[in-house]
């Protein structure tokens, strides 16, 4: 009797990916893998950090290479690969005439969690009592934390997280640091863009850059004063 695969480790892999807006090459043959703990993708505006983000959540499609999630092709095989894949995009935006709780209902099936999960999730970012309300009846700091509360759906592997924190307020970004602790700590592998650096140096493992349309990844030292310093560095588009 043969024995069961062994399980894969949450990883985010990109192979000789390439993307182009308006002719203007973003990606060019770019290679990164995201494993387990938080990686922050840090480099100056402008960069590609956001179109690397969409291109590994499946927003957008590659112009060539291909993108990994836990081992899965995340176009071949799409509906398996996006089971465990959370997305939290900057700008919340969500179909605006669905209500909430709809929205969280579909992502319930999508990911095979009875509704009882999307109610406690609602319920985690203060939306308990909004559900019946529509996308375009919220505010944007409501709207990114319904955005959130899908995110939080189950209990995905594979987070990428664009300014989580933003148009949040002190108890809410609390909430959501613990809850991207709790991943990491679960071994989940998790990719962040935020202009603020310091809530997330200590948890963070290693820092990936774009330059010239490639990847360039860093392990962080265990002083945080070393590892803020590189970061700080790097945001600002050093080498």
């Amino acid at each position: 009797m043969s024995s069961p695969p062994a399980a894969r480790a949450p990883s985010i892999r990109l192979r000789g990916v390439s993307f182009s807006y308006g002719g203007a090459a973003v990606l060019a043959g770019a290679d990164a893998e995201i494993g387990p703990g938080l990686t922050l993708l840090v480099g100056p505006n402008g960069c590609g950090k956001s179109t690397l983000l969409k291109i590994a959540a499946g927003v957008e499609a590659p112009d060539a290479g291909q993108v990994e999630i836990g081992g899965l092709d995340l176009w071949r095989d799409e509906t398996a690969a996006r089971r465990g894949l959370a997305y939290v995009p900057e700008q919340p935006d969500l179909t605006p005439y669905a209500s909430i709780g709809e929205v969280i209902a579909l992502v319930c099936r999508l990911r095979g969690e009875p509704l009882s999960v999307g109610r406690a999730a609602l319920a985690r970012v203060g939306l308990a009592d909004l559900a019946h309300r529509s996308v375009r009846e919220l505010s944007m700091g409501q709207r990114r934390r319904a955005v959130l509360a899908a995110a939080r759906v189950g209990t995905p592997d594979h987070l990428l997280l664009d300014e989580p924190l933003e148009a949040m307020d002190r108890g809410a970004r609390e909430e959501v640091l613990g809850w991207i602790g709790e991943r990491v700590a679960a071994g989940a592998a998790v990719l962040a863009v935020s202009h603020e650096l310091a809530p997330f140096a200590p948890l963070a493992a290693r820092a990936l850059t774009v330059r010239d349309g490639k990847c360039l990844a860093y392990d962080l030292e265990t002083d945080l004063a070393a590892r803020f310093s590189l970061l700080d560095h790097l945001a600002r588009g050093g080498s």
